[in-house]
């Protein structure tokens, strides 16, 4: 019938995996496209809140199969864990889940390397997450990669082997301890045999005959648009492309069969790791914000920065992925606030712009404010939007306004039930 693509307009943690749980409801198949453990995406009803990094988020949904993409990156030791926690509340968990053969395994030594590209950086660091994302990336462009698939081939521990002696070499250029990948090679080997009984498919070609049988399918992204390999605030970015063209590559699928894109954003703006963060606040606001909203990355558990919302980068993630409709997240969190400021433009380099520049940072640029009335009310028990208090609804028409996209959604809590339809 349609693939619809969902995707963080941010730096990421915009509230993804939420939303993905609310909409799974209307869908009979949620698609991961892209990333691997690094991303964690949270979830939260009946009083219980669920992480998840490699698993889509529609799992906890009876009606919707959960497919990771060809595009992700896999630890199998992560997802064997990820699914065990899973099957603690749903045993049936693990039927609705398929893998594409096409997805690219992270090794141990993926992790070491990182480790060691890491370290090496010094305060120059990307802020990584230390899984192994970059490192297999790299071999998959470089040709070197091991896929699921070939998990199943008779040759498989000669490619692995292969791989291994090539990444100790590097290791040693790092100088680089692995002297405990032995036991880091024995439980990803017993990880693997387990793998293997999950149910792997050539991903491609499922997607494609479901699509003719019409049923309807989200395409879910990990990280967010200003995260992307190429067009993110580059080199502090992820090693994937986390924009809708990613969606395309990450699960096969031609970008005629794409209905809407919906862009996640949060009501204000966060990072984690290094890089240009032209909204950020160093001072009393940001440590509030990043109190009142929980603001620790679902991964690392490291604070994140936080900042007031950037409309500049706003706007540059919503054309370069043709959004068609939004959803605000965490509008709740602002609530404390008399008033509220919002980056309309940047002073850069003696010029007033609207635009995302190539390159952001602090040096060159300064962000240009307007002020905004805050709603200073409790507003996350609303259940109707028509209740809203006055300076809420000014604050997305505003949105609105500046971005040309119609905002659907308004998230005003964590839990499922805080989901407020425009």
């Amino acid at each position: 019938m349609a693939i619809d693509v969902l995707l963080g307009l941010q730096w990421g943690d915009e509230g993804k995996g939420k939303i993905v749980d609310v909409l799974t409801k209307g869908y009979d198949i949620i698609a991961r496209f892209q990333g691997g453990p690094n991303a964690g995406h949270t979830l939260e009803f009946e009083g219980v809140k669920h992480v998840l990094h490699t698993i889509p988020s529609g799992v906890f949904h009876t009606n919707a199969i959960n497919l990771v993409g060809n595009g992700v990156v896999i630890d199998p030791v992560i997802f064997l864990k990820e699914l065990e926690t899973l099957e603690k509340i749903d045993p049936t968990a693990r039927q609705r889940i398929l893998i594409s053969r096409r997805a690219h395994l992270i090794l141990p030594t993926h992790r070491l390397l990182d480790a060691a590209s890491e370290a090496s950086k010094g305060k120059n660091k990307i802020g990584s997450t230390l899984k192994g994302i970059g490192p297999t990336y790299m071999d998959k462009t470089g040709r070197n990669g091991i896929r699921v698939g070939d998990i199943e081939l008779p040759y498989f521990m000669d490619k692995y082997n292969q791989l291994v002696a090539k990444h100790k070499q590097l290791l040693n250029n790092y100088t680089f301890d692995y002297t405990h990948l032995p036991q880091l090679e024995e439980e990803w080997m017993n990880a693997i045999e387990r793998f293997k009984r999950l149910q792997l498919i050539d991903s491609e070609h499922y997607l494609h005959r479901e699509l003719k049988a019409g049923k309807c399918i989200l395409a879910e992204g990990a990280q967010g648009s200003m995260l992307d390999i190429d067009f993110g605030t580059y080199p502090y970015v992820t090693s994937s492309n986390t924009t809708a063209s990613g969606a395309c590559n990450g699960l096969g699928i031609p970008p005629t069969k794409i209905r809407k894109v919906i862009g996640i954003f949060k009501a204000y703006a966060t990072r984690v790791g290094s890089g240009p963060f032209p909204t950020e606040l160093h001072d009393e606001t940001g440590e509030l914000i990043r109190q009142q909203g929980r603001e620790f990355g679902s991964t690392t558990g490291r604070p994140r920065r936080c900042g007031w919302l950037d409309l500049p980068a706003l706007k540059y993630a919503i054309e370069i992925n043709g959004v068609t409709e939004m959803m605000m997240m965490k509008a709740d969190v602002l609530s404390i606030f008399d008033t509220i400021k919002v980056a309309t433009h940047y002073e850069y380099k003696g010029e007033k712009i609207d635009y995302l520049p190539y390159q952001p940072d602090e040096q060159f640029l300064k962000p240009v404010y307007v002020e905004l009335p805050g709603w200073k009310m409790d507003i996350t028990k609303l259940t109707d939007y028509k209740d809203a208090p006055y300076e809420l609804r000014q604050y997305v028409d505003f949105i609105e306004q500046q971005t040309g996209v119609k905002i659907t959604l308004v998230s005003v809590g964590p839990d499922r039930a805080q989901t407020l339809r425009l």
